[in-house]
């Protein structure tokens, strides 16, 4: 036969039991001993005996002159841990596709200055509408802005660039999703971000391959500041 149970781990379980209807998540206050005491019909100094008790089993956290607070279980605490280590992970993956992708856009952008034809230009303008047309199209946006990339790419004529882009395509869309996301907190970056892909393709255009090099370059760069700016 159990023994029988204590006034304060009958008022631990109690209180286990009011911080679950009640929801409390880690960082949520308790009652106060006060409102305790009278809610479970006992003496404030049963009460405070069950909250040492709770805290020492690092359920709570009593703050000196601040009340008792639902503590972050280990399992809580380690979740944070994993993901604010994933999310750093993330970070450095999408600050790495941006360097590759300097790497390769920005020559991209002079070669199709010098070789793209008409065709490459008129392919390369419906992008640009479909990217406005997106505006209140997240996913619409992702795919238009990876197909930019990719006409000018298309522009080059330089197979192993194409096929590279190709290859590197699904990890680009990916790229770009994200940093979009860190881009479009602000609403009125969508035609800023519009912008910056149209002066891209009027230097194309004008076959001025100096000033595409370097849009692009600025484009890419910008994408980079914000980002690091956000995180």
């Amino acid at each position: 036969m159990n023994p029988k149970k204590k006034t304060y781990e009958l008022i631990v379980e109690q209180i286990n039991l009011l911080c679950l209807e009640k929801n409390l998540q880690p960082g949520d206050r308790l009652p106060s001993e006060r409102d305790l005491a009278s809610l479970l019909g006992v003496s404030r100094n049963s009460i405070r005996e069950a909250l040492k008790n709770l805290e020492s089993k690092e359920f709570i956290e009593i703050r000196q002159g601040g009340g008792s607070f639902r503590a972050a279980s280990k399992r809580d605490l380690l979740g944070n841990e994993l993901r604010t280590h994933i999310d750093k992970a993330k970070a450095i993956l999408i600050d790495e596709m941006l360097e590759l992708r300097r790497a390769f856009e920005v020559e991209a952008a002079f070669l199709a200055a010098q070789r793209a034809t008409p065709e490459n230009l008129e392919a390369i303008k419906n992008v640009l509408i479909q990217m406005a047309d997106a505006k209140n199209d997240p996913e619409k946006g992702v795919q238009a802005d990876l197909d930019f990339h990719l006409q000018v790419a298309y522009a080059t004529k330089n197979q192993l660039l194409i096929d590279l882009m190709a290859t590197l395509a699904m990890r680009m869309e990916e790229n770009i999703r994200e940093t979009r996301k860190h881009r479009f907190t602000d609403f009125n970056r969508h035609q800023d971000t519009l912008y910056e892909h149209e002066e891209i393709y009027d230097a194309i255009a004008s076959q001025n391959s100096d000033l595409a090099k370097k849009l692009m370059s600025q484009h890419i760069s910008r994408i980079r500041s914000e980002l690091h700016s956000s995180s």
